[in-house]
């Protein structure tokens, strides 16, 4: 019951999150430039559901994103698969208790998710390349990224615990003790 709960507080989330993506972060731009919520999102769901149930989301998210705003089917999946595989190897090999390492998992995920949707486009879609351009939006896109996680941080990581609660279990070995 409390799995079932916690999967539909992730849609819900997830559909609030395109909410905000969509419309309301379409009038706070810096330079013309949007966050992209949904690689925070996955790499949050990965890190505290694990890479079974982040897996299962990205997958998820890509499809209705590729399906809703995507220019073609594939990249978002794509992507976004590989933000949720990235996600689980930080979860095995980092703390999800400093702040400082959250912003940079989001960090080092915004890079891949954008070069790899930059280098997708460009081969599925023949897109013209414009190093400087996708620089710059990189770079904004980063900066944006990291400041939406400082801001969520806190309510993320109560909320968190508690979903790695109900996924993960506790792992402590009590039958030694």
């Amino acid at each position: 019951m409390k799995k079932a709960t916690v999967i539909i507080g992730i849609f819900i989330t997830f559909l609030i999150t395109y909410f905000l993506q969509a419309n309301f972060f379409s009038w706070f731009t810096i330079a013309g430039i949007k966050p992209n919520l949904f690689v925070i999102l996955t790499l949050f769901v990965t890190l505290y559901s694990g890479i079974k149930i982040g897996i299962s989301y990205s997958i998820f998210f890509g499809i209705f994103l590729d399906i809703v705003i995507g220019k073609s089917l594939g990249i978002y999946i794509t992507m976004l698969l590989i933000v949720a595989i990235l996600g689980g190897y930080f979860d095995k090999n980092f703390s999800k208790d400093s702040r400082i390492t959250i912003m940079l998992m989001v960090v080092a995920s915004t890079l891949v998710f954008e070069i790899g949707s930059y280098v997708l486009s460009i081969i599925m879609l023949n897109t013209n390349v414009e190093i400087l351009n996708f620089i710059k939006i990189l770079f904004i896109e980063i900066i944006y990224n990291t400041i939406i996680t400082i801001i969520i941080y806190p309510i993320s990581q109560i909320v968190g615990y508690k979903i790695e609660d109900i996924f993960k279990g506790q792992k402590i070995l009590t039958k030694y003790f």
